[in-house]
């Protein structure tokens, strides 16, 4: 199956369609995973990306039947692959500073939970369940876990994920604050849409410069985050946009943003 994109206006879904194979990534489709966020990341009518997968998982990260024996060279490597193509899949240091939404319509295990750890809001059904997994296996969760979750959530719970890799359901990661919402899974989809449409409305080059001050400062020391807080903020005001929002507001109207 594949890695399918749809643009519906300035809302672009990623979905991965490969549910014979739990969603999992052999290197072709982490190659065209990779491509799909870069598409996102360079098409300037595309605002907000909805990513979820097919069927009752979500992702469940590489697929360990193909991926480590096309690794090895026991199977062919697929054309156009290269050995970045599985980092940038899981957004690991492949900063994209556009709004992304998780809709988790099953198991989020393995390289499919350190995507997740790269999503800014995530809605998901009850049925789902979310474990590092890689320690149960020996491994290590490389594509941004260890960094990313003690930054978005509290200690020990980020700690009990990483250590104990056990899976916890819907219910518990919600109480953990690893998601934003749990819906009926007939609500999976609208949700997401409408956290993505309530972002859309709003002006893209001051969405984006709010995401990148956010991610960076995460990384800087108090005074150093204000400075490049400050940065972001002197650009956006520069911007017509800045100026077509009040005016807006002042003329009771929708601003019309041109993202310039």
């Amino acid at each position: 199956m594949s890695i399918d994109y749809v643009r519906d206006g300035r809302i672009v879904t990623i979905t991965i369609n490969r549910p014979e194979a739990r969603n999992s990534l052999d290197m072709a489709h982490f190659r065209d995973l990779a491509h799909a966020w870069a598409g996102f990341r360079d098409d300037a009518d595309a605002w907000v990306a909805v990513i979820t997968g097919v069927g009752r998982d979500f992702c469940t990260g590489a697929d360990l039947k193909k991926f480590i024996p096309e690794l090895t060279g026991d199977l062919p490597q697929p054309a156009g692959w290269n050995k970045t193509d599985a980092i940038h899949a899981v957004l690991h240091q492949f900063p994209i500073y556009k709004p992304i939404v998780a809709a988790v319509n099953g198991v989020c295990v393995a390289g499919g939970f350190e995507m997740l750890t790269s999503t800014d809001i995530r809605v998901a059904v009850p049925e789902a369940r979310f474990a590092v997994m890689e320690p149960k296996r020996g491994l290590f969760a490389g594509g941004g876990s260890t960094v990313r979750l003690p930054r978005q959530m509290p200690y020990a719970f980020a700690m009990e994920l990483l250590l104990t890799a056990d899976m916890v359901d819907a219910e518990r990661a919600l109480a953990m604050g690893l998601i934003n919402r749990v819906v009926p899974v007939d609500q999976l989809m609208n949700t997401a849409y409408e956290y993505a449409e309530r972002i859309a409305v709003n002006a893209p080059l001051a969405v984006s410069a709010t995401k990148q001050s956010a991610v960076e400062g995460l990384a800087l020391d108090l005074q150093s985050a204000y400075a490049n807080e400050t940065r972001h903020s002197d650009r956006i005001f520069a911007t017509q946009d800045a100026k077509e929002g009040p005016r807006a507001f002042a003329e009771k109207r929708p601003p019309q943003w041109q993202a310039r």
